[in-house]
């Protein structure tokens, strides 16, 4: 650029001399998007370690074709167990039973309950080293509806607890794989649950090409609404978003404050236990969790402070949350301002992401967090157009907290209730937010250019989808047989 202006680090340098899709395109000679069908899957799980018992089959023959294993039962799969076992140490132990018995509900339950065990799964297989924030836990369950700061919905990736920065891959294969187990759940036939897959994958390909060709801040701004239905030809799925985004609409603070508090003398309100999911703490506790609000304040925009300090704290209780998280330590606290108008926060124990072991396998920076509500926060705001206002972090007693505003606005899609005709196009409409989310941080031209225009990449994931589908299928039967054999307990429908 000359003497004049010097390149400043930390920005891009003039001329733009490097191709990012020329360099996409060279890594399908190092990783052929073929190679993604899943072929060294059964060798993970040996590795892992295997003999806790025997294996139960699948009943599906499906992972031949997808390069998993030798058919049902082929493959090692007790280690399941012990991913199970190992999840659960430093949960709350009169909770694990529950987290148990909610994984034990369908092999979809049990896929979402195991981010963990799908990352000790794929650290073994190829990755083309392009590295992107990645949620970490991007089942078709994980996409949703929330406000921003004026109260409009978008939709986007809405869980981040095990977010790190990691193969982009990774995140794609648990969708598609996720799509095919909530499409067998609701009675979907086998080739509708593999083209949701299929679907999403493709989704994801086209979005990504898209991106690489707008200007940088038009790709970082696409907003998720409507607009991107459309552009991934979701127009189906139009009227059940618009179900979902009308009970979003009624879901706020007020409306579980209405329904979980009562109200104690001097104007003010109290939360009432709701057992097993809500339950008041001691004083001692409330305290605690009130008192680490100061620390939540150091961490929040500042812009943000003067409508916070409008608010007054009233009460503390313990709520237990989703699947993946049960056993963790997470409080709701009510705020009400002048008007006795609620915001309730969520303040959640935030644990070490269960990927971190996996991506230093891969190839990837696993450096150590100084604080994993942190960790987690600033994974949402690099993969979300817009984030919640009221996002920040502290620490009760010790332990990481991730803190959040609770019940803002929120809604999602249950993929495993949609109609089988629904499947693929909430697939591609989940392909395309995941897309969008990662190239906040990797490069879209980059992912684009090794997954091309073909469907190569499309074909191998699918396949890899459904052989993991069966994989899973297999590792639920052997939860129900420990679960039934009294070597896990568990709390069954709750």
């Amino acid at each position: 650029m000359g003497t004049r202006v010097p390149h400043v680090a930390g920005f891009a340098r003039w001329p733009h001399e490097a191709s990012p899709k020329r360099a996409g395109k060279a890594l399908r000679e190092k990783v052929p998007r073929a190679a993604h069908r899943g072929g060294r899957l059964d060798r993970a799980r040996s590795d892992a370690g295997a003999g806790l018992g025997p294996a139960i089959e699948s009943g599906r023959g499906s992972a031949i074709g997808s390069g998993l294993g030798s058919g049902p039962g082929g493959g090692p799969r007790a280690a399941a167990l012990q991913a199970v076992d190992d999840s659960n140490a430093g949960r709350i132990p009169e909770l694990i039973p529950l987290r148990v018995g909610r994984m034990a509900a369908s092999p979809f339950a049990f896929l979402r309950g195991s981010a963990g065990l799908m990352a000790a799964d794929l650290a073994g297989e190829p990755v083309t080293g392009i590295g992107a924030q990645i949620c970490g836990d991007a089942h078709a369950a994980n996409f949703g509806l929330y406000a921003d700061a004026r109260g409009r919905l978008v939709m986007d990736v809405n869980d981040f607890d095990e977010t790190v920065v990691g193969p982009w891959e990774w995140d794609v294969k648990r969708l598609a794989a996720s799509l095919v187990l909530a499409g067998r759940e609701a009675g979907a036939a086998e080739d509708v649950c593999r083209a949701a897959a299929y679907d999403a994958v493709g989704a994801y390909r086209r979005t990504m090409r898209l991106l690489a060709k707008l200007p940088v801040l038009d790709a970082w701004n696409a907003i998720a609404d409507e607009k991107l239905v459309t552009h991934a030809d979701a127009k189906d799925l139009l009227g059940t978003i618009e179900q979902v985004s009308a009970k979003a609409r009624r879901n706020t603070s007020a409306k579980f404050a209405a329904r979980a508090t009562e109200a104690v003398d001097g104007g003010g309100r109290r939360f009432t236990d709701a057992p097993p999911v809500l339950r008041r703490v001691a004083d001692r506790e409330a305290a605690a969790v009130a008192g680490a609000l100061d620390g939540y304040l150091r961490t929040v925009g500042e812009d943000r402070l003067p409508l916070l300090a409008r608010y007054a704290v009233h009460d503390v209780a313990f709520r237990v949350v989703g699947t993946g998280s049960v056993g963790t330590r997470s409080y709701v606290v009510l705020l009400l301002d002048h008007l006795g108008e609620p915001l309730v926060l969520q303040i959640k124990e935030a644990r070490p992401s269960a990927l971190l072991p996996y991506v230093a396998k891969a190839g990837f920076p696993a450096d150590p967090v100084a604080h994993e509500g942190r960790r987690v926060v600033l994974g949402q705001k690099r993969m979300q157009v817009v984030s919640d206002i009221l996002l920040g972090w502290t620490e009760v007693d010790g332990l990481p907290y991730q803190v959040r505003q609770f019940r803002n606005r929120k809604g999602s899609v249950d993929p495993a209730a949609l109609e089988p005709g629904l499947l693929d196009d909430y697939g591609r409409m989940t392909g395309a937010l995941l897309a969008r989310a990662h190239a906040h941080s990797a490069d879209p031209r980059l992912i684009a250019g090794y997954c091309g225009k073909s469907e190569a990449l499309d074909e191998a994931v699918a396949d890899f989808a459904v052989g993991y589908a069966d994989r899973t299928e297999a590792d639920h039967a052997d939860l129900l047989a420990a679960i039934r054999s009294g070597r896990l307990p568990a709390e069954l429908g709750v």
